[in-house]
């Protein structure tokens, strides 16, 4: 999943929430959201004794969650049951709570406004301006990544007008430009870098980034010269957007005498308390 991690506060308790871009959905930390409506010292306990109870009742539309890694207290990253907004209020309606319909009221107004979000792009862009500065991110570096974003925006609809639906096929086409003018797949990138699961983007040089950009944009105008019908003809314009980048990435490197490409990763240059934040 293409994940975005972030913490709401519902009346000064954090709830951690997920947006699984690939399914246009948020998922809620359910151990947060029974903490804030039992009002108990450990909110795990209690939703564990109440899927127990659900499960036995056979109430699986609830108890039928997903796990995902979200950031503990610790700073440590655990597997964490997770509830789309529809199970949420499901869950809600099990639990007596005075805060039932407080916290049902916020849940909707969430849900509102990724809605608004859909509608107008650009409030997701000041969403994520935002998060970016709570994380540590320059104002430049972050008005790059903006920038980065539109241009893959631009380019995935590119290569959907082409004829490319896959997923399989974006990260073929993605690796063939990356490595056309880094000298690297993603994966290996990554690698380079000492990442596992996080975005590489949100872990690149204000220079790399850049250079990705140029590498993405030029595959676009390329597409929209050259009119590619198959996969192949899709590759080879792939190639040539990043030999283009790579072009200007050699051109640098010949005036600052070193490599541009940079095992520098967010965790060198962001405050260690934000780290968690932007790990995947």
């Amino acid at each position: 999943m293409d994940n975005q991690f972030a913490i709401q506060l519902f009346e000064q308790q954090q709830v951690r929430i997920v947006w699984d871009a690939e399914v246009e959905k948020y998922y809620f930390s359910i151990v947060d959201v029974v903490q804030i409506l039992t009002d108990s010292a450990d909110g795990r306990k209690y939703w564990n004794k109440l899927k127990q109870r659900l499960k036995a009742e056979g109430n699986e539309s609830v108890t039928n969650c997903h796990q995902l890694k979200l950031p503990a207290a610790d700073g440590k990253k655990y597997k964490t049951d997770v509830a789309d907004l529809e199970q949420l209020f499901r869950l809600i309606q099990s639990i007596p709570s005075k805060k039932a319909e407080p916290i049902k009221q916020w849940l909707a107004e969430l849900g509102s406004m990724r809605v608004d979000q859909m509608i107008d792009p650009e409030l997701t862009f000041q969403m994520a301006v935002e998060d970016y500065r709570r994380q540590g991110y320059s104002d430049k570096w972050i008005e790059n990544r903006l920038k980065s974003i539109r241009t893959r925006n631009e380019l995935t609809n590119e290569w959907k007008r082409s004829g490319v639906t896959e997923q399989k096929d974006f990260a073929i086409l993605t690796n063939i430009l990356t490595q056309a003018w880094s000298g690297m797949t993603t994966g290996q990138y990554k690698q380079f870098k000492g990442l596992t699961k996080e975005n590489l983007r949100d872990n690149m040089t204000t220079l790399e980034l850049a250079l990705n950009t140029l590498a993405e944009a030029a595959t676009t105008e390329i597409s929209r010269s050259r009119n590619p019908k198959t996969m192949a003809e899709n590759q080879q314009v792939a190639k040539s957007g990043g030999q283009a980048a790579k072009a200007a990435r050699l051109e640098v490197e010949k005036q600052i005498g070193h490599s541009v490409i940079s095992p520098s990763k967010a965790t060198d240059y962001l405050p260690t308390s934000e780290i968690q934040e932007i790990e995947e």
